[in-house]
């Protein structure tokens, strides 16, 4: 979600974050998947920001922005410890509409069974501006195929539309969350949300605004929706604040509705400081459901800040609230 490829440089990187607080685009060097002295607490110790994880049959697959030679990077776990990330590309390729280079925030979902749709954000060729497409697969990991020449969600005048998340509710439809990149133009930035067909490749319904920034450690923007239920509450969880340092953070909101704003708990749910520094801007969060436990899949930035692997924590709850193990 939080889209962005690293920067080589902290500075660069750094840099890129105070012009577009969500983009990215800078090229980031590649480490080894397995655990370092620097960075033991990943779960892949390479570039692999913004994770999505999809379960299918006993088997998670987690998607993450581009890198360099990667339209959308992929790795598959059967325990949600030992990642083996793949060489090859989960997008055959880029839908017309788009150009490359920024390519963010992967979300896949199965929309039916044997039918999988993925989510992308890429840079719309006519405006400039980051909008959301589809591109569709028959296989859980792809190679996926682009399935319009339009894109899905472009709201120009919103700045664009990044960070793609779906969900699934309980009598059975199913939901498309984004963010709107008015942090690109000194507008506001809304989590949105709206019903998806059962194709999941066409919006059936207007959409309606979730949350925007309006907690002091939010900073510009809010961004990177991830949307779970638990005792009859809807919490989204999302990241905020500059993505490219540790004033990044992952925040939480609840709704009783998806048809009516939510409210942001006060203080953020995890950042840097709230385990000693473990962490460095941690954001990107999925929420995912694995062997009948909860985890929290997320990023962070590697000690030098060059580069942000993924984490998996254990994650369980106090009725609709979240309590990272």
């Amino acid at each position: 979600m939080a889209a962005r490829a690293a920067g080589a440089l902290a500075a660069a990187g750094v840099a890129l974050a105070a012009l577009s607080g969500c983009s990215g685009g800078a090229q980031a060097p590649t480490a080894s998947a397995t655990a370092t002295e620097t960075s033991p607490a990943f779960a892949i110790d390479q570039d692999f920001a913004d994770p999505d994880v999809l379960v299918h049959d006993g088997t998670a697959y987690a998607f993450a922005t581009n890198t360099p030679g990667f339209l959308v990077r992929s790795a598959t776990s059967t325990n949600m410890r030992d990642w083996t990330v793949s060489e090859s590309d989960a997008l055959e390729a880029l839908p017309a509409w788009a150009q490359p280079g920024r390519t963010w925030a992967p979300e896949v979902a199965e929309v039916s069974p044997g039918a999988f749709v993925l989510y992308l954000t890429a840079q719309d060729a006519a405006s400039g501006r980051q909008c959301i497409g589809t591109a569709t697969s028959s296989a859980p990991g792809g190679p996926f195929t682009p399935a319009s020449d339009a894109a899905l969600v472009c709201p120009v005048e919103a700045g664009g539309a990044i960070d793609a998340a779906t969900f699934r509710d309980d009598d059975g439809s199913l939901h498309l969350l984004w963010k709107t990149d008015g942090n690109c133009c000194d507008l506001d930035t809304w989590i949105e949300t709206a019903p998806l067909s059962a194709d999941g490749l066409s919006l059936t319904g207007p959409p309606v605004k979730l949350l925007k920034q309006d907690r002091a450690w939010e900073g510009a923007l809010v961004e990177a929706p991830d949307l779970v239920k638990r005792d009859g509450v809807y919490v989204l969880f999302f990241s905020a604040n500059d993505y490219g340092g540790d004033d990044y953070a992952i925040g939480t909101a609840r709704g009783s509705s998806l048809t009516a704003p939510f409210t942001s708990q006060e203080k953020p749910f995890l950042t840097s400081a709230s385990k000693r520094g473990t962490f460095h801007g941690p954001g990107g969060q999925n929420v995912v459901t694995f062997d009948g436990r909860d985890w929290l899949v997320f990023h962070s930035w590697d000690d030098a800040y060059a580069y942000r692997g993924m984490l998996v924590r254990p994650l369980t709850w106090d009725g609709a609230t979240p309590v990272l193990g």
